[in-house]
């Protein structure tokens, strides 16, 4: 049976997700909509606190949303509710069987791996194969190892030795004022990388301000699986899909050894 997923995406780090982190990557809304679009009903699966969901709801389409954090999703229910919109929410895992009811769309942006191990991650895969209608579509991106500039230095031993990185001093400058008139902070840092097991550990420290006091204070750390895209492609093909194209940087077209975000593209 796999694990219970670690998460951090509660508390603090949820609340900064909930104000904040709209605007991240704007350019992956319209790629993963024009495949909602075309096959309905969609499952966001690690739906966050809606960046993607809601403005598909918003639009009309018909999608569900699913997060392992229960503060993630309360968030998202609360921003779509002020919008007058009422998506079916669920807290539950990837790799838990989704909501009674089959996907034309199910799509994974930027959840896969986190607070996971691989047992489950490959469960996650054939348990959205089991819940896709025939000729449906599952989409997972991912951030290659090798393009994360702070990262990947750390896959060589001499460099792994400098690890935990030293913890960031608090700046001023870091905040961001939220609708309420709270300032937050979120920083990260790695704690240790195994590259045999292909596994990150960070830590992240939040906190929250206000009138100029330090009110509350959260760290967290998680695991994340790291894959190359040889070994995904071998994982969706036993899930049982395939048909399987990769897109580069949320673009409908094939991916390259420039490309830093990857996208698997599975036709069940």
């Amino acid at each position: 049976m796999a694990d219970s997923p670690q998460t951090w995406h509660h508390g603090l780090v949820a609340a900064w997700w909930a104000e904040f982190n709209d605007d991240f990557r704007p350019h992956e809304i319209p790629y993963f909509r024009s495949f909602v679009e075309r096959g309905q009903p969609a499952l966001d699966a690690g739906c966050g606190t809606g960046r993607l969901l809601i403005p598909f709801v918003r639009a009309g389409l018909d999608i569900d949303g699913t997060d392992v954090s229960a503060d993630m999703v309360e968030a998202c229910r609360r921003k779509a509710a002020a919008e007058g919109l009422t998506p079916a929410l669920y807290v539950q895992p990837l790799h838990a069987p989704p909501p009674r009811r089959r996907y034309r769309t199910i799509y994974v942006c930027g959840a896969f791996g986190l607070g996971s191990t691989r047992e489950s991650d490959a469960m996650a895969l054939a348990r959205f194969h089991e819940h896709l209608e025939p000729g449906g579509t599952l989409l997972v991106d991912m951030e290659v190892p090798y393009a994360d500039p702070r990262q990947w230095p750390y896959w060589l031993a001499e460099r792994r030795a400098q690890l935990p990185e030293v913890e960031v001093a608090e700046l001023p400058h870091r905040r961001r004022r939220a609708a309420d008139g709270a300032e937050y902070a979120l920083t990260s840092r790695i704690l240790d990388l195994d590259p045999l097991a292909q596994r990150v550990r960070l830590e992240m420290h939040a906190r929250r301000w206000r009138d100029g006091v330090m009110e509350a204070e959260e760290r967290h750390t998680l695991d994340i699986g790291l894959y190359f895209v040889p070994e995904m492609l071998l994982m969706l093909e036993r899930a049982g899909f395939g048909d399987v194209v990769v897109h580069g940087e949320h673009e409908r077209r094939p991916a390259t050894s420039a490309d830093g975000f990857v996208v698997f593209v599975a036709t069940k």
